[in-house]
């Protein structure tokens, strides 16, 4: 399966990445606490030496919870970062992390894509949810350095779903009403079962470093 890192071809990577082995599990905030409500502060100062440690946290707190992002805001970081690694509708691993994220969609020329989303901070619960059908992300690398990456589909999404993180929505907002409560309710009766198999995938982790 190709693996891209920050959009660049790459090897294939292990499933467990180096970055997850090195990293330390953070707890996952949810929804309804403050810091997932608000637009993030921008990132000033890049540099591996201030930020990788926190990068392969989240890389290992991401694997635990079965995701494929995680934005800073929601291991309770206050920093425009998200981390993602994911494997797309056509096979294609897409691996990173992204500082200061922009996205650009163009609904009108390239029209929505259907599907069902979930958030690791509304554990145990998933939405039907439109989103555009293809996104461009801006963002910034550890080292201060820009890329663009294009892409469609499931990635799209993800990119999308972590930018929007950082600004202060959560997936649910963009819901109605009704589902949104349903959505809320459902989290509540299965966030008990969740949060056991994050501990059973941390044990299983710690076996294998």
């Amino acid at each position: 399966m190709p693996t891209y890192i920050l959009g660049r071809p790459s090897r294939r990577l292990p499933e467990l990445t180096d970055e997850v082995r090195r990293g330390a599990p953070l707890r996952i905030t949810e929804y309804g606490e403050e810091i997932l409500h608000r637009p993030c502060r921008p990132v000033t100062e890049y540099g591996a030496a201030r930020w990788s440690g926190l990068i392969d946290d989240m890389f290992t707190t991401m694997w635990i919870a079965e995701g494929c992002g995680l934005a800073a805001n929601q291991v309770d970081v206050d920093a425009q970062l998200f981390v993602y690694d994911l494997t797309d509708e056509y096979g294609d691993r897409h691996v990173g992390h992204a500082f200061n994220p922009r996205i650009e969609t163009a609904t009108a020329l390239v029209g929505t894509q259907a599907g069902t989303e979930g958030c690791l901070s509304v554990p145990g619960a998933n939405a039907a949810l439109d989103r555009p059908a293809r996104a461009t992300l801006h963002a910034y690398d550890v080292e201060g350095r820009p890329f663009t990456i294009e892409s469609s589909g499931y990635f799209a999404r993800c990119l999308i779903h972590e930018t929007q993180h950082l600004a202060g929505t959560v997936y649910v907002d963009h819901l109605s009403p009704g589902p949104r409560t349903q959505t809320l309710a459902t989290s509540t009766t299965n966030r008990n079962t969740v949060l056991a198999q994050r501990a059973t995938r941390q044990t299983l982790l710690d076996k294998n470093r």
